[in-house]
């Protein structure tokens, strides 16, 4: 039976990466923090913090050797280049068990795979999967949107003007997951190898929709004056393909794919059924409406 000892986080200063860090401390890993040599990132005591050339295989193997498990964190965008590197030098220095920077939707849907913002995240799955033939595993994390982020944030609810967007009528349920929840979740992950072994784990902390999260801002704050801005995620779509025709890639366009993706009703979503679920396996710890309340208050 392999058993998961050390871990190597790479992209571990950032929102996510922290929790993290911290949680798999908690559960006893002993943990690498990789940085770039220009990084000013600091990391808990605990933690073994070794610099790295992301470009170079050679450079981030060696940090790799006697790693059991490499936990990626990086970035979006141009920051997630470095990943096809990190495989390879995961396979060079014998890792066994990477998780990619995934962390969202449902990836295993093709309608959802077929949005432009996915490309770079597939083009990494499809790497992983060749890996296995060469003695690397993988574990693909799916978490829905960001629970606590993305309401402090106005990506999953905007609150800041009691004049939200809301998507395709906003009654679409959707699975989403705290942060907490999603470091509960990686390591869980690594505590359960052949369980979770080259496929996707889906995690959750509750089901919710837009509405529903808006309900409880109302009842938090009855005396505002609510209103909202309906919005169609076919039309943002559209507008983000065009946006894409043009050359333009922002946060803005590739948000309109996600907002498709989580909230579009029909072939899309973001919800996990029963069967699916494996929160329960990985320990994550399911949140209540009194809990989501207690992080929507401060923003009201």
């Amino acid at each position: 039976m392999v058993e998961i000892k050390t871990v190597a986080v790479v992209g571990g200063s950032g929102n996510l990466g922290i929790p993290i860090i911290n949680q798999l401390l908690k559960d006893g890993f002993a943990v690498t923090a990789l940085k770039r040599p220009d990084s000013k990132s600091t990391f808990p005591s605990a933690v073994k913090v070794v610099t790295a050339d992301y470009s170079s295989v050679d450079s981030v193997a060696a940090v790799f050797k006697g790693i059991d498990a490499v936990v990626s964190v990086v970035g979006q965008g141009p920051a997630a280049a470095c990943q096809n590197v990190l495989v390879d030098a995961a396979v060079a220095a014998g890792v066994k068990r990477f998780l990619p920077s995934d962390y969202g939707c449902p990836l295993a849907n093709p309608n959802v795979a077929a949005l432009p913002v996915f490309k770079s995240k597939l083009a990494i799955h499809k790497q992983l999967q060749e890996a296995t033939s060469k003695g690397l595993t993988y574990t693909l994390v799916c978490n829905g949107p960001f629970l606590d982020w993305g309401v402090q944030n106005r990506f999953v609810l905007d609150l800041s003007e009691a004049n939200p967007r809301i998507y395709d009528g906003g009654d679409n349920v959707f699975s989403t997951t705290t942060l907490a929840g999603i470091a509960q979740g990686v390591s869980g992950t690594l505590k359960h190898y052949e369980e979770t072994k080259n496929r996707f784990v889906y995690i959750k902390s509750t089901d919710q929709s837009q509405n529903g999260l808006l309900a409880i801002a109302k009842k938090l704050a009855p005396e505002k004056k609510w209103s909202q801005t309906d919005v169609s995620t076919v039309e943002v779509e559209k507008a983000s393909n065009a946006s894409l025709a043009k050359g333009e890639i922002n946060q803005m366009v590739m948000y309109g794919y996600l907002f498709r993706a989580i909230f579009g009703k029909g072939d899309f979503g973001a919800k996990w059924s029963k069967e699916q679920d494996d929160s329960e396996l990985l320990g994550v710890t399911q949140i209540s409406e009194d809990d989501i309340a207690a992080f929507i208050k401060p923003l009201l």
